[in-house]
């Protein structure tokens, strides 16, 4: 007995109310731009600087007491990580503490740091401080630069890769979907004012593949109904193949968000934040594979030219039957 979230004989109207779902979408871009360009991010240490100093002790790192003493010193955004590596003895236990600067400062004061050692020593006085290292803003700065290059890289280079394996007109809507997802997603993170790092940006690339697997998926399965069923108009060809294929979208983003939910409530504050942005990411790349590559598409519409033989119809990923 194989389980089943969808029925595989489904057939729903995915452009009945295409005005209200499009242009839902389109509402919801508009205001992340205005949220964004208003009240901005939460940029973390990345971002806007900051210091990191490396811990060692023979005694295992206890991270909720590490922040339980620094906590008091109010010092903003402060995060805390045990570092693994194999080359390490089995009494050499590693901790890297990241403060952000203080009052647009290029780095934490000697003071400060001073202070921050202290209070960690009340917890292991054998506690040692092997290095000490600052992030200035004009660094930061090109982080971000470099962070929104990556992005627009990742975008640009979608749109070229779907152009070339089908048709312009389904390259706009590919591309179309992934702004929709990266705007809503910082637009959230804007209004939240979640802590904005580079993890995140790690986590906005890896919405970007997501969601052109999906909406890849269902361009494959489009491209080949637009060759069997020739007399079809295009819209009943994509509301036939968004249903096909409607049971592989909806198992990959129910598994997918099971395991990025454990990993929310069970992985602790270091990972988050990437893991808040993914579960984000998933829920509203599978919703714009649907509902907005899908209606860019049916908007531009398809030049059939069916001439010649097409050898990739019928891509394996989009015949699984979750």
């Amino acid at each position: 007995m194989r389980l089943k979230l969808v029925p595989s004989d489904t057939n729903l109207d995915f452009f009945k109310s295409w005005k209200i779902t499009f242009g839902g979408s389109m509402v919801a871009v508009l205001l992340s731009i205005v949220v964004f360009a208003i009240v901005g991010l939460n940029f973390g240490i990345d971002f806007r600087g900051g210091t990191t100093i490396r811990t060692q002790s023979s005694a295992s790192v206890d991270v909720s007491a590490y922040r339980d003493v620094i906590a008091p010193l109010d010092l903003g955004d402060v995060t805390i990580t045990e570092v693994f590596d194999p080359s390490f003895a089995d009494d050499e236990h590693v901790a890297m503490i990241r403060i952000q600067a203080q009052d647009d400062q290029e780095a934490v004061t000697p003071e400060v740091i001073q202070a921050v050692e202290a209070a960690l020593q009340t917890i292991d006085p054998s506690l040692t401080f092997p290095a000490v290292e600052s992030v200035g803003p004009k660094v930061s700065g090109e982080l971000v630069q470099t962070a929104v290059l990556a992005v627009v890289l990742a975008i640009a280079a979608v749109l070229a890769y779907i152009w070339l394996r089908f048709e312009w007109q389904f390259s706009v809507g590919a591309v179309a979907a992934l702004v929709h997802d990266v705007l809503i997603t910082i637009g959230l993170f804007s209004i939240l004012q979640i802590k904005f790092d580079l993890a995140i940006i790690a986590a906005l690339l890896t919405i970007v593949g997501y969601s052109l697997n999906d909406t890849v998926v269902v361009f494959d399965r489009v491209r080949e109904n637009l060759r069997k069923y020739k007399k079809k108009d295009l819209k009943e060809v994509l509301n036939l193949s968004i249903n096909e294929t409607l049971s592989r979208t909806v198992m990959t983003s129910v598994t997918t968000l099971l395991a990025l939910i454990s990993l929310f409530v069970l992985g602790g504050d270091v990972i988050r934040g990437f893991v808040f942005a993914m579960i984000l990411g998933v829920v509203v790349g599978t919703y714009s594979s649907v509902f907005v590559a899908s209606t860019v598409l049916l908007y531009f519409g398809v030049t059939r030219d069916w001439s010649k033989k097409d050898n990739n119809a019928g891509n394996q990923y989009a015949n699984i039957d979750a």
